[in-house]
Protein backbone atom coordinates (compact mmCIF):
# COMPACT_ATOMS: atom_id res chain seq x y z
CA UNK A 1 0.00 0.00 0.00
CA UNK A 2 1.42 3.47 -1.33
CA UNK A 3 2.01 5.92 1.51
CA UNK A 4 4.20 8.43 0.72
CA UNK A 5 3.35 10.29 -3.14
CA UNK A 6 6.15 9.14 -6.07
CA UNK A 7 7.53 11.26 -9.02
CA UNK A 8 4.86 9.75 -11.08
CA UNK A 9 2.12 11.06 -8.89
CA UNK A 10 3.13 14.70 -8.86
CA UNK A 11 3.82 14.83 -12.68
CA UNK A 12 0.14 13.72 -12.53
CA UNK A 13 -0.34 16.31 -9.57
CA UNK A 14 0.99 18.83 -11.90
CA UNK A 15 -0.22 17.90 -15.61
CA UNK A 16 -3.91 18.41 -14.15
CA UNK A 17 -2.90 21.70 -12.69
CA UNK A 18 -6.52 24.06 -13.18
CA UNK A 19 -4.92 27.08 -11.05
CA UNK A 20 -5.82 28.02 -7.83
CA UNK A 21 -6.03 26.53 -4.53
CA UNK A 22 -6.19 22.88 -3.70
CA UNK A 23 -7.27 21.27 -0.44
CA UNK A 24 -5.47 18.03 0.08
CA UNK A 25 -7.64 15.48 1.67
CA UNK A 26 -5.33 13.17 4.12
CA UNK A 27 -6.82 9.61 5.83
CA UNK A 28 -4.50 8.38 8.09
CA UNK A 29 -4.35 4.44 9.32
CA UNK A 30 -1.61 4.55 11.83
CA UNK A 31 0.80 1.59 12.62
CA UNK A 32 1.30 0.51 16.51
CA UNK A 33 2.62 3.66 18.22
CA UNK A 34 2.50 5.27 15.12
CA UNK A 35 0.58 8.48 16.30
CA UNK A 36 3.35 9.65 17.86
CA UNK A 37 6.03 9.25 15.21
CA UNK A 38 3.05 11.26 12.69
CA UNK A 39 2.62 14.29 15.83
CA UNK A 40 6.39 14.73 15.07
CA UNK A 41 5.98 14.90 11.82
CA UNK A 42 2.77 17.40 11.77
CA UNK A 43 4.86 19.48 14.08
CA UNK A 44 7.37 20.00 11.76
CA UNK A 45 4.73 20.22 9.26
CA UNK A 46 2.57 22.64 10.87
CA UNK A 47 6.12 25.17 12.06
CA UNK A 48 8.32 24.86 9.20
CA UNK A 49 6.50 23.53 6.11
CA UNK A 50 3.13 24.91 5.72
CA UNK A 51 4.02 28.58 6.53
CA UNK A 52 7.50 27.85 3.91
CA UNK A 53 4.64 27.27 1.06
CA UNK A 54 2.00 29.01 2.28
CA UNK A 55 -0.04 26.11 3.06
CA UNK A 56 -2.72 25.70 6.34
CA UNK A 57 -4.09 23.06 8.20
CA UNK A 58 -8.19 23.74 7.92
CA UNK A 59 -9.31 20.78 9.77
CA UNK A 60 -7.46 17.81 11.30
CA UNK A 61 -9.36 15.36 13.84
CA UNK A 62 -9.44 11.81 15.02
CA UNK A 63 -11.52 8.94 13.06
CA UNK A 64 -14.95 7.84 14.81
CA UNK A 65 -18.55 6.13 14.20
CA UNK A 66 -18.21 5.05 10.87
CA UNK A 67 -21.62 5.19 9.41
CA UNK A 68 -21.34 3.97 5.90
CA UNK A 69 -18.06 2.01 5.49
CA UNK A 70 -17.68 -1.56 4.58
CA UNK A 71 -15.33 -3.38 7.54
CA UNK A 72 -11.88 -1.91 7.06
CA UNK A 73 -13.03 1.02 5.68
CA UNK A 74 -12.73 3.34 9.31
CA UNK A 75 -10.11 5.81 9.32
CA UNK A 76 -7.62 6.91 12.42
CA UNK A 77 -6.98 10.62 11.20
CA UNK A 78 -8.53 13.06 8.89
CA UNK A 79 -6.99 16.22 7.84
CA UNK A 80 -8.15 18.80 5.44
CA UNK A 81 -4.77 20.92 4.33
CA UNK A 82 -5.14 24.02 1.98
CA UNK A 83 -2.43 24.91 -0.55
CA UNK A 84 -2.23 27.82 -2.66
CA UNK A 85 -1.68 25.72 -5.71
CA UNK A 86 -0.43 22.41 -6.60
CA UNK A 87 2.97 23.54 -7.48
CA UNK A 88 3.47 24.74 -3.86
CA UNK A 89 2.13 20.99 -2.73
CA UNK A 90 4.69 19.76 -5.15
CA UNK A 91 7.73 21.98 -3.93
CA UNK A 92 6.92 21.15 -0.89
CA UNK A 93 7.85 17.61 -0.94
CA UNK A 94 10.26 18.39 -3.00
CA UNK A 95 12.37 20.45 -0.50
CA UNK A 96 15.33 18.79 1.00
CA UNK A 97 14.55 19.46 4.35
CA UNK A 98 11.02 18.23 4.19
CA UNK A 99 12.43 15.00 3.01
CA UNK A 100 14.28 14.72 6.54
CA UNK A 101 10.99 14.61 8.42
CA UNK A 102 8.62 12.96 6.08
CA UNK A 103 10.23 9.54 7.17
CA UNK A 104 8.35 10.75 10.47
CA UNK A 105 5.08 10.25 8.22
CA UNK A 106 6.09 6.71 6.14
CA UNK A 107 7.17 4.85 9.10
CA UNK A 108 3.83 6.26 11.50
CA UNK A 109 1.29 4.93 8.74
CA UNK A 110 -0.29 1.44 7.46
CA UNK A 111 -2.23 2.96 4.97
CA UNK A 112 -2.83 6.61 3.15
CA UNK A 113 -5.02 8.68 0.94
CA UNK A 114 -3.82 12.06 -0.04
CA UNK A 115 -6.47 13.06 -2.73
CA UNK A 116 -6.84 16.71 -3.89
CA UNK A 117 -9.73 18.70 -3.99
CA UNK A 118 -11.06 21.96 -5.66
CA UNK A 119 -13.80 23.94 -4.84
CA UNK A 120 -17.20 23.84 -6.54
CA UNK A 121 -18.33 26.50 -8.62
Amino acid sequence: MAIDPGGKDLKRLLSEDQGGPVVMLNLLRFDDGGRELYDQYAEALSTTFLPRYGGEVIYAGDGSTALVAEAGQEWDAVLLVRYPSRSAFSRMVADPEYQQVTGLRTKALTEAVLQVTTPWE
